[in-house]
């Protein structure tokens, strides 16, 4: 049975810990931040949190149910940091690939963290907050109640299945990262032309294009779809 989460008046330390800092659901959020970083999804654990924030292991249950719980968290600070690091112009189609590049920037900047939360949904305020802000742009530019669902859904499924596809790339070895992305020259553009014509001739700008997240382009042909089924749909109205 998953342990009853501390209300949050009832949550802080009266004593800091042994760092000399006094948790906070803050604080151990950025600190598996960057257990993730150094260790990866495996590490961590709630021994290994603990010892780095200085506290007992079990301190971190007076915040969190559990270790999924505070994935979900992690998603959504994530998630909550893209949207502090937008801003809206009144341009639906500019404000909604703004947030999308932020969305995508904001996982990447943690790439182990991204590949343990992206598919996650966190029902948490900020992520809650993002989702108000995708439907009411929607909304707001005058797409229908059905289609502005729709196009949500196509948003942010794009935008965190492109983070899970890039973050996976992302927490690779160096090595093995270089490797792959030199198996365009090293393989593909040696491939011969009798046999393979269209890789021969497009090698050279698939060598170029392919270490590269295709995430703005599929980005923005979603939204030039959506754009048009919203000018159609004005036309027919008319």
């Amino acid at each position: 049975m998953a342990k009853q989460v501390v209300p949050e008046s009832a949550r802080r330390r009266r004593r800091p810990t042994r760092q000399g800092t006094v948790l906070s659901e803050k604080l151990i959020v950025a600190t598996a931040l960057r257990v993730l970083r150094e260790h990866g999804a495996a590490g961590l654990t709630a021994r290994r949190l603990g010892t780095a924030l200085g506290a007992d292991p079990s301190t971190l249950y007076r915040y969190f149910s559990g270790m999924d719980d505070l994935s979900r968290a992690i998603g959504e600070e994530l998630m909550g940091r893209a949207r502090d690091n937008w801003t809206a112009t009144g341009d639906w189609r500019a404000d909604l690939r703004s947030l999308g590049l932020a969305i995508h920037a904001s996982y990447l900047a943690h790439p182990q963290a991204a590949a343990l939360t992206a598919s996650r949904v966190t029902g948490r305020p900020r992520e809650i907050a993002v989702d108000e802000t995708i439907l009411g742009i929607l909304r707001s530019a005058g797409f229908p109640d059905a289609a502005a669902v729709r196009v949500y859904h196509a948003f942010i499924d794009l935008s965190l299945a492109f983070v899970a596809l890039d973050a996976g790339a992302l927490v690779l070895t160096q090595e093995a990262r270089t490797k792959d992305e030199e198996m365009w020259t090293s393989t593909y553009a040696r491939l011969p032309a009798e046999s393979y014509p269209n890789i021969a001739a497009t090698a050279r700008l698939l060598a170029a294009r392919m270490p590269l997240s295709a995430y703005p382009v599929v980005l923005d042909a979603l939204l030039e779809n959506a754009a048009a089924q919203l000018a159609a749909d004005a036309g027919r109205e008319h």
